[in-house]
């Protein structure tokens, strides 16, 4: 029973970030992965049932959103040609490398909120130190990898994937010198998942685009890199063993700021990159009434991230969360950015793409199953760390890869928008 009640958790929240990181697709970069990875944190929360948990889900989202959204300075533009080219070792390297990069986004998110679930009065994380080891290891990742050896994923594009390395080695360094392993186990699960789900997510795309499936395919990987490191982390979450964190509810101006950066920062990215009038007007194209179409999206655009910050500000004033005040933040801030996917790519000139229903319809699948089966959590996991467990995950995973690839070539030739790397 208790494995049938974990895994409905994991499905929550793989449902969840799926979702967010799909309509993430319409906005991009770091903020739009960012919004995606609080909504994947806040599932956590909401399905765990720890009053501890709760207490602090304003800084658990915030681990979250700062975890997957680093990893999205990483190019993978490029990757994604290669995975459409028509020899296998082009295929296999694009994969691969989607792998790894799925993975870079998984380890910093799931690391990050392992973190942060792991910190108690006791057991406090040392962030200033932590943050300085990963920028460290950032740059001297980067210098090594990119300046000197020359080892470049993605040329001509950006290499900052090495950055992402960089950080997240360096906090696995952390994390293991403070024998934080559970911690160490969520950034691993996540990781496996989400570059897993990055790699598969691609074969799809390239599948779908050959069989001429009527759908937004590029949207289909999307999903895909959400649904399966969104499993991961919540897996590495619900099979490991956590401290109760009896220091009770965080600081108000902890609070505060975690919500000001969660509400109005991150909201205010999005809105100047893709909401304001000129980048809605850019993507419009040319369509009747462009200019009043254009400023109408915008103004709605500010109303409703104005109204979601004032609701959140005044549903969590006075910081003693429990389940409903986590459930309420969760779906609002899921709601939120799936409406805002609807103004970006024109709802008042009536262009509503079916992948826009669908991600309402994941929202209602989500709430159904929350509603339904809440139970307490056990807390009767493991902190163990096994390398070798892992080591074969990771060996069937790039066998799983090769397969794919072999596959894809079999199914196309060369394709539009495919890159060779090799020969």
């Amino acid at each position: 029973m208790r494995t049938k009640k974990q895994n409905t958790r994991v499905l929550v929240v793989a449902l969840s970030l799926a979702t967010a990181w799909a309509i993430r697709g319409q906005f991009g970069h770091e903020q739009g992965a960012a919004w995606a990875g609080a909504i994947g944190g806040l599932a956590l929360v909401v399905v765990s049932n720890r009053k501890d948990w709760y207490a602090k889900m304003v800084l658990i989202a915030l681990a979250s959103a700062i975890g997957w959204g680093a990893g999205g300075m990483i190019s993978y533009g490029q990757v994604v040609g290669y995975g459409k080219a028509d020899n296998f070792i082009n295929v296999f390297y694009g994969l691969g490398m989607l792998f790894v990069i799925g993975a870079l986004f998984g380890l910093l998110g799931g690391g990050m909120v392992g973190l942060v679930l792991e910190a108690t009065k006791k057991t406090k994380v040392n962030w200033g130190a932590l943050v300085s080891e990963m920028v460290a290891g950032a740059l001297l990742t980067y210098f090594f990898l990119i300046e000197q050896i020359g080892f470049k994923m993605t040329p001509p594009r950006s290499e900052a994937w090495a950055v992402i390395l960089g950080a997240g080695l360096a906090m696995l360094l952390h994390m293991a010198r403070a024998k934080r392993n559970s911690a160490i186990r969520v950034a691993i699960f996540s990781a496996l998942g989400g570059g897993f789900g990055f790699s598969f997510g691609n074969f799809l795309q390239v599948t779908g685009n050959v069989l001429e499936i009527p759908f937004n395919m590029w949207n289909v990987m999307e999903y895909s890199i959400g649904f399966f490191g969104g499993a991961g982390m919540a897996y590495g979450v619900f099979s490991s063993k956590w401290p109760v964190d009896d220091a009770g509810k965080p600081k108000t101006w902890v609070n505060i700021l975690s919500l000001f950066v969660l509400l109005v920062f991150i909201p205010l990215m999005i809105f100047r990159e893709s909401l304001a009038y000129d980048p809605i007007l850019n993507r419009l194209g040319e369509i009747s009434n462009v200019e009043q179409i254009a400023s109408i999206s915008t103004i709605v655009a500010a109303i409703v991230l104005a109204l979601m910050a004032i609701s959140v500000f005044w549903k969590l004033k006075d910081s003693n969360y429990g389940s409903k005040d986590a459930t309420f933040f969760l779906f609002l801030y899921l709601g939120v950015y799936a409406v805002l996917s609807y103004l970006v790519t024109g709802l008042f000139a009536g262009k509503m793409g079916v992948n826009h229903h669908l991600y309402l319809l994941n929202i209602l699948v989500i709430y159904s199953i929350i509603r339904n089966g809440k139970t307490e959590f056990v807390n009767v996991g493991s902190n163990a760390v096994s390398p070798k467990r892992w080591g074969l995950y990771l060996l069937a995973i790039v066998v799983f890869i090769a397969l794919l690839s072999l596959v894809a070539i079999s199914i196309h030739g060369e394709l539009p928008g495919s890159h060779n790397r090799f020969g």
